[in-house]
């Protein structure tokens, strides 16, 4: 996929509208800019252009009639080949409700008549840059997923060899995946931070320049209370009392956006932590924070089905000492689990996560018992699914061993856990379970171990 847009100029813009004197307006103002504009007078003529020469972008008027701009959208995303292409609403409508609509059906952008030139080439700009981060994403998961085939197809060829043999090799892919993984993510989320701080900056001084704006306004109206006619025309024209209750909300949305985009980018950071090979003191509670703000969009509600409910039950945990990027894998392993259990499952769909710290005096284990980590965070991840059955219980942390259709599991992700947690980190896990209550995964790690010093 090229992850390019058109290329020669700035960006394809496909304008509908059935207003001639719209279409040439914008048509103007986009191609001054450098862009190469087409126009359609409605929404048939759109949708018959759109095959031939997809656009990068689309400005697609409501009011239309035949077909309005709403019945557009939809057919737009209907469609495999269009769905992606961003789509920016333009109307004379500027109620909350219309605005709502228009996002909901998957609209990215809104933009009311009479047109500010300005405020289009910023918002055309905005949708073009995250159609192309868009595209690069894409096309680097892609890629990721081009060669996680490739490994399934060489692992196949492998399955007559020695079990301890493919066990190593499926780890190290694992490996090799998870560091791809965690240097893609790194890169992204530096390609989106400096997008980001200038929106976010951009936002400050807009919501500054307002207030002065209104300052302004506050005095003249003060100064001139009954303004000349043609004044006050323009008052009723653009409905300033709106505007000037409409702005700040509109300015608080978009800081709401690009706060839930700057937390998804330093949760991609926790979670790669290529940098952080070496032991360290961690904070748990961070980790899986961090874990359940990438997994959210499979936590959150899809159409009718309700979400999943994330509990967390934290009490006091110091920093424990390991390797970070291994146990945000782990979480990652497990969390996911949890919610594969709860697919499936009517409402309520519960996760809990509990921590604690585990002290046992070495007087009260007794002879013949397993001992008990003395001074250890204890993490408990609760789901409320189906449950394991007792035979299945015992097989889980084998390696390969799934329960999942296949291709939808590769049998590592509990048997690599048990691996890190134990192996690597000098703790335990163990899976308590019971038929159609539930199952519940029990992680302790040393708070203070003195020479851990696995191999990597």
């Amino acid at each position: 996929m090229n992850s390019n847009l058109t290329p020669i100029t700035k960006g394809n813009i496909l304008v509908v509208d059935d207003t001639p004197n719209n279409l040439r307006l914008l048509s103007e103002m986009l191609t001054d800019r450098g862009y190469k504009v087409r126009q359609a007078l409605n929404g048939q003529m759109a949708l018959a252009t759109l095959h031939r020469l997809p656009p990068d972008l689309i400005l697609l008027d409501i009011n239309m009639p035949g077909m309005n701009g709403y019945e557009v959208c939809q057919k737009i995303k209907a469609d495999y080949q269009t769905r992606d292409i961003p789509i920016i609403f333009i109307s004379a409508l500027d109620d909350v409700l219309d605005k709502v609509k228009a996002f909901q059906i998957g609209g990215g952008d809104y933009i009311t008549k009479p047109f500010q030139v300005e405020e289009v080439i910023a918002r055309v700009e905005n949708q073009l840059k995250i159609r192309r981060l868009s595209l690069q994403l894409q096309e680097k998961v892609e890629r990721l997923q081009q060669s996680e085939r490739i490994q399934r197809d060489k692992a196949s060829q492998l399955e007559d060899t020695l079990h301890k043999l493919k066990y190593t090799q499926s780890q190290l892919i694992q490996s090799e995946k998870m560091s791809s993984l965690g240097r893609i993510s790194a890169g992204i989320s530096h390609e989106i931070n400096n997008p980001i701080s200038f929106i976010s900056g951009n936002l400050t001084c807009a919501e500054q320049y307002f207030k002065c704006l209104i300052h302004l306004l506050e005095k003249y109206q003060k100064i001139y209370p009954q303004p000349q006619p043609e004044i006050q025309d323009i008052i009723e024209d653009i409905e300033l009392d709106f505007l000037l209750d409409d702005w700040p909300k509109l300015i608080y949305s978009m800081e709401v956006g690009v706060n839930r985009i700057c937390q998804i980018v330093r949760s991609l950071q926790v979670f790669s932590r290529q940098n952080e090979a070496k032991l360290k003191p961690i904070d748990i509670h961070e980790s899986i924070d961090h874990t359940l703000i990438l997994l959210h969009h499979r936590l959150k509600s899809r159409g009718e089905a309700d979400g999943i409910e994330a509990i967390k039950d934290y009490h006091h945990l110091p920093k424990v000492t390991c390797y970070a990027s291994e146990m945000n894998q782990v979480f990652m392993n497990i969390l996911s689990n949890a919610i594969d259990a709860l697919a499936n499952k009517p409402p309520p769909r519960v996760i809990t996560i509990s921590t604690q710290i585990k002290q046992e005096e070495k007087s009260q284990i007794q002879e013949g018992e397993d001992p008990v980590l003395a001074d250890s965070a204890l993490i408990k991840i609760a789901d409320n699914g189906c449950g394991i059955p007792a035979e299945i219980l015992q097989k889980i942390f084998d390696p390969f061993f799934t329960t999942k259709p296949v291709g939808s599991g590769t049998g590592l992700g509990l048997s690599i856990s048990y691996q890190i947690i134990v192996e690597r980190h000098g703790g335990k896990i163990k899976c308590n379970s019971t038929l159609g209550k539930g199952t519940e995964l029990v992680i302790e790690l040393p708070i203070i171990s003195e020479g851990l010093g696995a191999s990597p």
